[in-house]
């Protein structure tokens, strides 16, 4: 027998039995009127919203089934795995969930806890069968026969009430931390507007009202200017992919950018990319309309990772997934590239467009307008507003390392108290 519990000394008084002795699996049907329902990693069973990313639900609900409070629900093709919890809601899910009863014998908020510990999702994992891409099947036979070690059920209670409290409390420091982090993102959008536009005080600029889409004030010695009128427009192409001899063979020598790749960059600080994954032959490029981009050449993806950009580190051949500028003699690529980053989290998440892969079409690239202070500014703003995102950066580090320690606490926390290794008030002895 395989007992998630192995790696721990459970109590002696504590049952020995399978989850099959108090699961008892249900399928009620006929409730569309019922609010819809999904199960998440970080919670459990939650009630689905409106624009979750998730997809669409049938139009005719009446097959989905229906889930009482206190069922557990559990995705069986879940991964990562551990998309489990029992309900809190009345409501109904889809039918490719598995919807079970607990018994009597067992407490609803203990089972919760237990189901979710990484033994049992290392053990959901163990019995799977993973479907390759992105899969994997846990069958409802498999899932009701792993062994548990089940205390009495006054003791059940006991922890589950423990664990309540003390998950609530570390979940409300979770949350903060989390808003940390993300008034940090929004300080750090603002610091590189406030740089690009020349309104910080501390460059001590008279300003004025911008008529730009994605700054509502600038200085007022920046001119705004279109942007193609002082960088070189562009944009890429595919060569074949029915001529393997084109890529990534030893003759092949031009680096081939990939959206991917750029959205990977650091954003607290100016990193050329001079690798790629892929590279091209001089032949690919001589048999297509792919153009190799001098290094300095700023990108922008228009598709994936729409509205994320980066600057080239050396010669490069990219598709038609990206913008690109070569900047003029008014225009550092340094600056460019962080007017680019002002403009993602407004004007070009605007312009991103289409349901399923968003896009930004290239008439609206060629309309993009720029605040253009001289040279000698630009250099200054670009210093000043990476020096500001590299402390922001350090400080989010730190944020994000408490946030994982939290993390962590609360799935040991969780764990020691369900297989007994933590005596909690209302254990026996």
């Amino acid at each position: 027998m395989s007992w998630p519990f192995a790696a721990a000394d459970s109590p002696a008084h504590w049952h020995r039995t399978r989850l099959r002795s108090f699961l008892t699996r249900r399928k009620r049907y006929g409730k569309p009127g019922l609010p819809l329902l999904s199960v998440n990693l970080p919670v459990g069973v939650v009630k689905r919203l409106d624009g979750d990313g998730r997809p669409a639900p049938s139009l005719d609900l009446s097959g989905y089934q229906e889930v009482r409070p206190g069922d557990v629900v559990m995705n069986q093709l879940g991964k990562p795995h551990g998309a489990i919890g029992v309900s809190p809601h009345h409501g109904i899910t889809s039918p490719a969930y598995f919807v079970a009863e607990v018994g009597t014998v067992a407490e609803p908020r203990y089972v919760h806890h237990l189901l979710r510990t990484q033994l049992f999702i290392h053990e959901y994992q163990r019995r799977g069968k993973n479907l390759p891409p992105n899969q994997f099947d846990i069958s409802w036979d498999q899932f009701r026969d792993i062994d548990i070690s089940l205390p009495p059920l006054g003791e059940q209670r006991a922890i589950a009430d423990y664990l309540d409290t003390e998950t609530a409390r570390i979940d409300a420091l979770i949350t903060k931390k989390r808003r940390l982090i993300t008034l940090l993102e929004e300080q750090r959008a603002s610091v590189t507007l406030a740089g690009v536009s020349g309104t910080h005080t501390e460059f001590g600029f008279e300003t004025c009202s911008s008529a730009l889409a994605w700054t509502s004030e600038r200085a007022t010695h920046f001119h705004e200017v279109l942007l193609r009128l002082v960088a070189d427009q562009g944009t890429g192409h595919t060569p074949s992919r029915d001529h393997p001899e084109w890529w990534n063979i030893e003759e092949c020598v031009v680096p081939w950018i990939t959206t991917g790749e750029v959205r990977q960059m650091r954003s607290d600080r100016i990193e050329y990319i001079t690798s790629t994954r892929e590279m091209i032959s001089e032949a690919g490029i001589e048999n297509s309309s792919a153009t190799p981009h001098p290094p300095g050449t700023v990108v922008l993806c228009r598709t994936a990772s729409a509205g994320y950009s980066a600057i080239m580190g050396t010669e490069m051949a990219t598709s038609q997934d990206f913008a690109t500028w070569t900047c003029g003699a008014l225009l550092s690529p340094r600056y460019l590239l962080l007017c680019l980053r002002a403009m993602r989290s407004d004007l070009l998440g605007r312009l991103a467009t289409g349901s399923t892969h968003k896009t930004i079409y290239m008439p609206d690239i060629q309309a993009l307008r720029i605040p253009l202070p001289t040279l000698s500014d630009q250099e200054r703003i670009v210093d000043w507003v990476w020096s500001k995102l590299r402390r922001l950066d350090q400080t989010g580090k730190a944020l994000s390392a408490q946030l994982d320690l939290l993390v962590e606490h609360r799935q040991a926390l969780i764990t020691a108290a369900v297989t007994g290794e933590l005596r909690v008030p209302g254990m026996a002895a």
